[in-house]
């Protein structure tokens, strides 16, 4: 059984015992390929040295938060894009937009998602899109950028179904996580409903853990545990849904 994180920030943890215990915990529980987003330029080192120490496992996508599209952005993104001439990576991420904490520099993450769609075409790479509480202006963007080359990851879906299907029908994944196992969350509803051909597993570690470790650090060994509840809800295997899941995962990063 292969299980695939599409979207792990492992990379945090950098004392080397502990890391090398993070990273055997992964692959007693099958979760041998990570995808590692980037958030700023200072986390491009992490990453790097993550994918040099695992090379057969862990995998780099380089891009701008939109949580870190402040003052500097532009001097961010120029470092990345930089960055992205040198370096072997297979997707763009994680971008889009968050107006969770801030909405102060909403037009500057407007533009800076455009950029780095713009990237991504032009190297013929993925999207993997952070969105929180803005659904309408990250859709509206995707709807204007929509092309044969735009497709990708709706990482952390936690809409609607109808948002799902708008997602979808764009020829993106969803990105499913923790929050699938909270008991009132009401994502598991939604889940339910969409086919396995449609998703992708991911921790977002060492954010929104999942049950039965809600309230510790996340980590990407406890995907074992989104994914069984993922074939819960679908009625099936967690072989299948392991299967299945990691198929989309090479669909989408070519790897």
């Amino acid at each position: 059984m292969v299980l695939t994180d599409t979207h792990t920030h492992q990379y945090y943890e950098t004392d080397p015992v502990k890391k090398a215990g993070l990273m055997q915990r992964c692959l007693e529980n099958g979760i041998s390929r990570l995808f590692l987003p980037n958030v700023d330029s200072s986390s491009i080192a992490l990453i790097n040295d993550m994918v040099a120490t695992y090379p057969q496992n862990c995998f780099a996508m380089l891009g701008l938060h939109p949580c870190d599209v402040k003052e500097h952005w532009q001097q961010e993104l120029d470092t990345i894009y930089a960055a992205l001439q040198q370096t072997k990576v297979y997707a763009i991420g994680e971008i889009g937009i968050d107006l969770y904490w801030d909405k102060t520099f909403i037009a500057e993450q407007q533009i800076a998602f455009k950029q780095q769609i713009a990237w991504a075409k032009a190297a013929n790479l993925p999207i993997v899109i952070h969105c929180r509480e803005a659904f309408d202006e990250v859709y509206e963007i995707l709807l204007e950028e929509h092309d044969e080359k735009l497709r990708g990851i709706f990482h952390c879906f936690s809409g609607t179904l109808e948002q799902a299907q708008k997602i979808i029908d764009l020829g993106f994944f969803l990105g499913i996580g923790g929050v699938v196992t909270y008991k009132n969350a009401g994502l598991d509803k939604i889940v339910q409903q969409i086919d396995l051909k449609h998703l992708v597993l991911e921790t977002d570690s060492p954010y929104l853990t999942p049950v039965p470790y809600r309230g510790k650090p996340n980590e990407s060994s406890y995907l074992i545990h989104v994914a069984q509840k993922m074939a819960d809800l679908h009625q099936t295997s967690i072989e299948e849904v392991a299967a299945i899941t990691t198929q989309n995962s090479k669909v989408i990063f070519g790897v």
